[in-house]
């Protein structure tokens, strides 16, 4: 299926041709697996993330969505920024703070917007897609939704994604996509896009109702509840069915063996 992709030191997107369950790319007559290519971040601009997008993340909260200071379930998409130190990339490690013991592994789908996007309906949202990609959302394990977790989502490193962008067209129902995350081979999670409370052209709509998003932009559909913990060494493969697999790997800070270069 038809690709973009940013590997091998190239400062732009090229376009490519990937096999998503084999993890193959084919750039003209040549077919090469993903371990022997640097897939470089495959986006440029702001990374939005959504907080309490999944039903099963809402109910998990249940009356405390009742309670001060909201007082009510939330009527509006919540949203939060993963800044450019968290980029990552698809194959480097996730440097984990020495202080912690474990990191809870976000596994969400990603939309890259192809151009300027304001006031979009629903219906026209398709119209500013680029494409789809993966995204590791790590955070430090926390418990409060009323703050906002800079310390806890910010870290360096705290967001690898990729390995590329799928083009929007290639993807016939952005609802309707099986998510599963193994840690050392083992399945840990598996979700499924369908369980999303705001679709991914309600979202966008929603969104762009309020902000502008530019060209090279990427929102974060949102993270599944009960997402699972990664230690010290462990190796995180995410997948989403019809875009790929992204794979990382936690190293304590001190310990870090490879250099998460942008």
């Amino acid at each position: 299926m038809k690709a973009m992709m940013r590997y091998n030191g190239q400062f732009f997107l090229q376009e490519v041709y990937v096999d998503s369950t084999k993890q193959l790319i084919t750039r003209g007559e040549e077919t090469t697996p993903i371990e022997q290519l640097v897939a470089h971040p495959p986006v440029s601009g702001t990374i939005y993330g959504t907080l309490l997008n999944y039903k099963g993340e809402l109910e998990a909260l249940g009356s405390a969505v009742y309670e001060s200071p909201y007082q009510q379930p939330p009527k509006a998409p919540i949203l939060y920024i993963k800044p450019v130190n968290t980029i990552n990339y698809h194959q480097a490690s996730i440097p984990m703070p020495k202080e912690e013991d474990t990191l809870q592994i976000g596994a969400a789908l990603a939309v890259v917007i192809g151009k300027k996007a304001s006031n979009v309906s629903k219906e026209e949202v398709q119209n500013y897609i680029l494409g789809y990609t993966i995204a590791n959302d790590v955070s430090i394990p926390h418990s409060s939704v009323y703050r906002p977790a800079i310390k806890e989502k910010a870290q360096d490193g705290f967001c690898p994604i990729g390995p590329w962008i799928v083009d929007q067209k290639e993807v016939a129902n952005p609802d309707d996509l099986d998510i599963t995350v193994h840690i050392n081979g083992e399945l840990k999670q598996q979700q499924t896009t369908r369980n999303l409370i705001r679709p991914v052209a309600e979202l966008i709509a929603e969104v762009t109702s309020f902000m502008t998003l530019f060209e090279g932009d990427t929102l974060l559909v949102g993270v599944p509840e009960s997402p699972p913990l990664a230690r010290n060494g462990d190796i995180v493969r995410i997948t989403i069915a019809g875009i790929g697999s992204l794979e990382n790997q936690v190293v304590i800070t001190k310990q870090q063996v490879k250099e998460n270069t942008i």
